[in-house]
């Protein structure tokens, strides 16, 4: 399937191409009904342990029906930078999604899904320590959040700021968390993220915007390597669907993007 991607879409990174199998994958009903009731945590976490994300669709990561929409940033950040005697964290991206607001609103109490995939590659620490500390055994970790509903930009930015600070901050907003299949206790394992947030369509129209932050890792722990000054690739995809068919949610976000067509 990476090969068949690889092969249509040349210019997409590595990261992309595992970040699309990845959230193009469903859970069967077998792999559900194995772990059920999935109403607790270590459901979830079990369920995550032995199946990852579930099946991947090729047909699903390859193209955008009427009724779903795939977005696809690519892009780098500096994690870290060196302050003195110690490192800390540096860049913080926060991403405008052009999410279709006008006919999100019209759509008003119709369910609609969103699925947030983030995916980077990290390099694993040398030493034998690495396997023991918390942050210890990846180069550098990631994290998503979503701007929500009752938030303005400003305050948006300074919660995953502080996210970003402190990095036991593992939790969105009460109002938020329920939200999500997973939440942010179980979808930030490794180096590759992905969960799904479902709710009325005119809820997410007010959700714009999302932001990916770095926290701690052995570049940063372990500075006196030289490390803590690299860059660090990762892509993000984004989509959006919903279970009627006579919504055309795509042509809606491609007028705005002015896709390129070549003749």
């Amino acid at each position: 399937m990476a090969a068949i991607i690889q092969a249509e879409y040349s210019e997409l990174w590595p990261e992309t191409i595992r970040a699309l199998l990845v959230h193009s994958a469903e859970w069967t009903p077998a792999m559900k009904a194995r772990w059920k009731p999935l109403t607790t945590r270590q459901g979830w976490q079990n369920l995550i342990r032995y199946c990852g994300f579930g099946v991947p669709d090729l047909t699903r990561a390859m193209r955008s029906a009427n009724n779903a929409l795939t977005l696809i940033v690519q892009d780098k950040l500096y994690p870290y930078e060196k302050k003195k005697n110690y490192c800390s964290t540096r860049d913080m991206h926060i991403h405008k999604i052009p999410w279709p607001v006008e006919l999100l609103e019209e759509m008003d109490e119709v369910e609609v899904e969103m699925r947030v995939t983030l995916s980077y590659f990290i390099e694993p620490n040398p030493a034998r320590r690495g396997w023991i500390k918390r942050y210890g055994y990846a180069s550098h970790l990631l994290r998503f959040d979503v701007k929500t509903p009752d938030e303005t930009v400003d305050q948006f930015r300074k919660r995953i700021n502080k996210a970003a600070r402190d990095e036991n901050e593992t939790s969105t907003t009460s109002s938020d968390s329920n939200k999500w299949t997973l939440g942010t206790q179980l979808r930030h394992k490794g180096s590759i993220h992905s969960d799904c947030w479902h709710g009325s369509a005119i809820e997410l129209a007010q959700r714009g915007f999302i932001g990916i932050y770095p926290v701690s890792g052995w570049w940063k722990e372990r500075h006196q390597l030289g490390k803590w000054c690299r860059e660090a690739r990762y892509s993000m995809i984004v989509s959006i669907s919903t279970p009627q068919t006579d919504v055309d949610i795509y042509t809606s976000v491609a007028n705005q993007v002015s896709i390129e067509i070549m003749i």
